[in-house]
């Protein structure tokens, strides 16, 4: 019998497509870079194939790169430095917030060398180390610029919900949107449905968080994308929630935007990616 990671999941009506748990051969075949910091073990790297877009690198859960007008932009890097760098050197390194599932101070030392670009909101960049603050651009809820030649912006990334406030305050934590040659792309961060998540227009890929009690709902985050209508949408950060459900909703919502179910969580059986008790 095949397991969850064996399994191709596709369902034509509603445009949801599933990616096969499987490695870029010449990532898998690279050789390991030489031992750096680690404050934990290694993010295995997620599924990859056809379905997923070529600039897109998952790792797991909140960790991920976009190869975008030909440079690497490494978001939320945590855990081991080597699966990061047998993707390829980073150009720019972006961190959405402080939490330790999107920002890792030991695995941030050892990737952002003095070559690679760092983008951080203001939390963050007060608690960078001294070498690393000195050189990070602070990019604040809605600030704008050039990076790596490609324009980001910094999108407002905050709960609603009044029992989650506590999670992700308005005002602190960034989503990004980078406006590059393949497309406009949304990496949310941290947020649930809120007036600036809907707001965004013309996104080719919306790459969306999905979980309790952090984050929204799979209904939330349906009636989200339905709004803003992205062509396409992947759920990340969806620990405990069942990205196949959120499909579901987005489906029934009549919502045309096609549905990319990416294994955010390799080596769990588990479609949520809810850890074993």
């Amino acid at each position: 019998m095949l397991t969850r990671r064996q399994t191709i999941l596709t369902a034509v009506a509603g445009g949801v497509t599933a990616a096969l748990p499987a490695r870029l051969a010449a990532q898998a075949a690279a050789p390991a870079p030489a031992a750096t910091p680690a404050a934990s073990s290694a993010p295995a790297p997620a599924a990859t194939d056809s379905a997923v877009p070529v600039f897109l690198t998952p790792f797991e859960h909140a960790s991920l790169m976009l190869t975008l007008g030909g440079k690497r932009f490494l978001i939320d890097p945590v855990g081991a430095p080597a699966p990061y760098l047998a993707a390829g050197e980073p150009d720019v390194i972006l961190i959405t917030h402080e939490h330790g599932d999107h920002f890792d101070p030991e695995t941030l030392a050892a990737l952002a060398s003095d070559s690679v670009a760092l983008v951080v909101n203001p939390a963050v960049a007060d608690k960078l180390p001294e070498p690393l603050k000195a050189r990070a651009r602070v990019m604040k809820n809605g600030d704008t610029a050039e990076i790596a030649g490609i324009p980001v912006e910094a999108v407002p990334a905050y709960n609603i919900t009044p029992d989650r406030l506590k999670y992700h305050p308005q005002g602190r934590d960034n989503g990004y949107v980078f406006s590059a040659p393949e497309g406009r792309i949304y990496v949310a961060g941290d947020t649930e449905d809120t007036p600036e998540f809907r707001a965004q227009k013309d996104i080719l890929l919306a790459i969306v968080p999905m979980n309790l009690p952090y984050t929204m709902t799979a209904d939330q985050a349906a009636a989200g994308v339905a709004a803003m209508a992205p062509r396409q949408v992947s759920a990340y950060h969806h620990r405990g929630t069942d990205p196949a459900a959120f499909a579901e909703k987005l489906k029934a919502a009549g919502a045309a935007t096609e549905v990319i179910v990416i294994d955010w969580y390799p080596g769990n059986d588990d479609p949520t990616g809810k850890k074993p008790d």
